[in-house]
């Protein structure tokens, strides 16, 4: 070991006594000065202007634009320039016959030079500590550990890149030779990732062996044993070829005998490699405050509850517009979207099949308007250069399972080892993929004994589940591409006939604006869902109130006549934006929202709603009218071309009217929650989907928030996590301005003038 330590420290001199390692790090401190005072600075402007600031330490160090994502954008043209001379000053100089002639081993010379450059990788990253310990002073709740494993992950760069440079300085006496052969290196390790992702086998080694990435994940937060693995591997490697290299120079071996330890290396790289990789061997530590890498708490419980195998299967149809997500070629990206849950349940299975069927896509039927579908297929397959031969035929994947129901569309089949069996889709939105609530509310449906399944009275002309249109309610309910429909986040439907007996895995009841009277035979059904402690969601309308006051008289509540109006410029007066009440907050953290965002709920044609509490259930009102310009309209039924004005005379009020309750009351050890609306409308399809420039709404949060309350909490499943605390920058512009002028300027400054000093003390000795 000591003389490792003496080889290393003559290499620390002859480095920090060279120009090039000095003006390396005056080069770097004012690049990361300069990229760490723009951030910094962004996000001081942006607190001084009144914009709120949120994940401040990841902001300033991650993400995109961050101090450590930039650092990693230029490091690997910094360290070629350091090592290109290690081992090639040595070769040139005529050096290295006095190294082999003296009492050292070539894993000596190897050792004491990779240290010597470790020590230079640690003086880049106490650079980088500067700003840290400035962020840890200046930032309300810094996270230091989000920093530390960014700060690892360069560290552990640096050293991989030294250690490539190291095995190139000992091919050549040329430095720019070692230094061009580093790059290429590089580059390679850095593109290789791409290469053969077509081809299983080759895919996985490829994706392996790739450099790129792996310390975005430390600077990200997520510390992978994988990781550190590959790091450690990829050093000791360039280190034994170096140390094979020079015991070839040394000894003159056989040619054979120096390519069969070099290639016996790599297989132990590979192999090492390869188990590091396996799911059930990866560990993980993440770094975040709020644990940003990790599931939520709630997505851990149901995947520890799925006990035995489990598969998912991916149906791509060539046919679809998402074919793109899952081709062979882009597998290995598809694996890490189910990352999380491999953490936690690594015997996850990831299966892939490939077919074409008829599926609906407009842009292909403008392509190929005269070909069938096993052209089109033939085509796109020979465009995207794949085998037209692994995709099923029609006949051949529905002998294997029928999609029909799905649209033939790209989706997922999870599956249990024990039978039970989901399917995860992907939706039309920009996101297109299925987040953690999608994927985790599936997984629930196949863990838990019961899940919320909602029926919707049909026979007295209401709104429909399945059906499109703007009055209906399918986009909400069950229309499969929409990321939020309930379909998608756990609940299961059924057209509901007062004529029998209501199913008893009815949870929640939906009775939508009746347009005929329920018979008293059909009443007794309907009396002994609500005895039993069913759950009802009661929508009416204006007009419809003969039909509906009888059904909710029973709760204490009655839809009052005529119509709710309100005064405004730009829409109708019978448009009422229904404001949230405090007490909406305590149903359900979904309604939150609501008023902190100050939206509104549109309803448009909406009845008042009276109520008592002398039917046994606690009533609170969820929205109301505004106070001020607002009443219930007695006399003008059209709005379009009458003028509307308030007639105290016939019993109009100007006040607030409640136009949504929430009833809930004890049934025998559950509770029976009720949720009747004074509109029909702000929930169908055309309001929910519908923008308008001048009223900030938020309909869709009513509909996850009632749910979500009337299913006691199943679904939608709560993926929320703590609000990181690092929201707060303790500097003024004026502040900041200062620590510009002194990071980049007096900072790289002061490590000139000691290059420059130490530099003249030595030429002066």
């Amino acid at each position: 070991m000591s003389m490792i330590y003496k080889i290393s420290k003559t290499e620390l001199q002859t480095l920090f006594y060279s120009p090039i390692a000095w003006l390396i790090i005056v080069i770097f401190t004012f690049q990361t000065s300069m990229s760490f005072s723009g951030v910094m600075g962004d996000l001081v402007k942006s607190q001084e202007i009144g914009y709120g600031l949120q994940s401040v330490t990841k902001n300033i160090f991650g993400g995109w634009m961050g101090l450590f994502s930039t650092v990693l954008q230029y490091l690997y043209l910094y360290i070629p320039l350091l090592t290109m001379g290690v081992m090639s000053r040595e070769f040139s100089s005529g050096e290295v016959k006095l190294l082999y002639s003296s009492p050292v081993t070539n894993t000596h010379i190897v050792l004491g030079k990779f240290l010597a450059m470790m020590v230079y990788g640690f003086v880049l990253v106490g650079i980088l500590w500067v700003y840290v310990i400035f962020g840890a002073c200046t930032v309300k709740a810094f996270d230091l550990s989000l920093a530390f494993s960014g700060l690892l992950g360069i560290y552990l760069l640096i050293c991989a890149y030294a250690s490539i440079g190291l095995f190139m300085s000992c091919l050549t006496s040329y430095q720019m030779v070692a230094a061009m052969g580093t790059l290429a290196v590089l580059s390679v390790l850095n593109f290789i990732g791409s290469v053969g992702q077509d081809i299983a086998f080759v895919r996985d080694v490829t994706y392996w062996l790739s450099i790129s990435g792996r310390a975005e994940e430390f600077i990200n937060g997520l510390i992978c044993s994988e990781d550190i693995i590959y790091f450690i591997v990829v050093i000791m490697l360039f280190l034994a070829w170096s140390i094979i290299k020079l015991q070839a120079d040394r000894q003159k071996k056989a040619l054979s005998a120096v390519v069969g330890k070099y290639v016996g290396m790599f297989l132990v790289v590979v192999v090492v490699g390869y188990f590091s990789s396996r799911p059930a061997c990866k560990f993980f530590y993440d770094a975040t405050y709020t644990k940003v890498n990790t599931l939520t708490p709630n997505s851990q419980d149901i995947v520890k509850q799925l006990e035995g195998g489990l598969t998912i299967t991916t149906y791509t149809n060539l046919l679809d517009e998402n074919y793109w997500i899952a081709l062979p070629g882009s597998i290995n990206a598809d694996l890490e979207r189910f990352e999380k849950y491999v953490r936690f349940k690594p015997e996850i299975k990831m299966k892939y099949v490939y077919y074409y069927d008829k599926v609906k896509n407009e842009d292909l039927d403008k392509r190929y308007p005269d070909m069938s579908d096993e052209e089109r297929a033939r085509e796109l397959a020979k465009g995207l250069e794949l085998d037209f031969g692994m995709f099923l035929s029609p006949e051949q994947i529905r002998e294997r399972i029928d999609l029909s129901s799905e649209g033939n569309r790209f989706v997922r089949l999870i599956e249990r080892e024990s039978g039970e069996k989901t399917f995860l889709r992907v939706f039309d939105d920009n996101k297109r993929l299925p987040s953690e609530a999608e994927i985790s509310i599936a997984l629930k449906g196949l863990v838990a004994t019961t899940m919320p399944k909602v029926g919707f009275l049909v026979g007295h002309g209401e709104r429909d589940s399945k059906q499109d249109g703007d009055r209906n309610y399918n986009r909400f309910a069950q229309d499969k591409p929409f990321r939020y429909s309930l379909i998608n986040q756990g609940f299961a439907f059924e057209d509901v006939s007062l004529d029998k007996e209501i199913p008893a895995d009815i949870s929640i009841l939906v009775i939508a604006e009746l347009r005929s009277p329920v018979t008293n035979e059909q009443i007794k059904y309907l009396d002994d869902y609500v005895a039993r402690g069913g759950n009802l969601l009661i929508a009416g309308e204006p007009g419809r109130q003969e039909y509906m006051n009888p059904l909710v008289e029973y709760f204490g509540v009655s839809f009052m006549p005529g119509c709710l109006v309100e005064q405004n410029e730009n829409f109708l007066p019978d448009f009422i934006k229904a404001r949230p009440t405090p007490e909406i907050c305590e149903l359900a953290y979904v309604f939150e929202g609501l008023l902190k965002n100050n939206r509104c709920v549109t309803m448009p044609g909406c009845t008042g709603l009276t109520y008592t509490e002398d039917k046994g259930y606690k009533v609170i009102p969820m929205l109301v009218s505004d106070t001020m310009g607002s009443w219930n309209e007695l006399e003008t039924t059209n709005f379009v071309d009458d003028t509307v004005r308030l007639n105290p005379a016939v019993g109009e009020v100007e006040k607030s009217y409640p136009t949504a309750l929430a009833l809930l009351r004890k049934v025998g050890d559950k509770e029976q929650k009720i949720v009747i609306l004074g509109d029909a409308d702000c929930i169908s399809n055309g309001e929910v989907s519908i923008y308008r420039k001048t009223v900030k709404a938020s309909n869709f949060t009513v509909i996850a928030g009632v749910f979500y309350w009337l299913s006691d909490g199943v679904a939608p499943i709560d993926i929320r996590r703590p609000i990181p605390p690092d929201d707060t920058v303790y500097l003024s512009q004026e502040a900041m301005n200062g620590a510009k002028i002194a990071f980049m300027w007096g900072y790289p400054g002061v490590l000139l003038l000691l290059a420059v000093f130490i530099w003249l003390r030595r030429r002066g000795r």
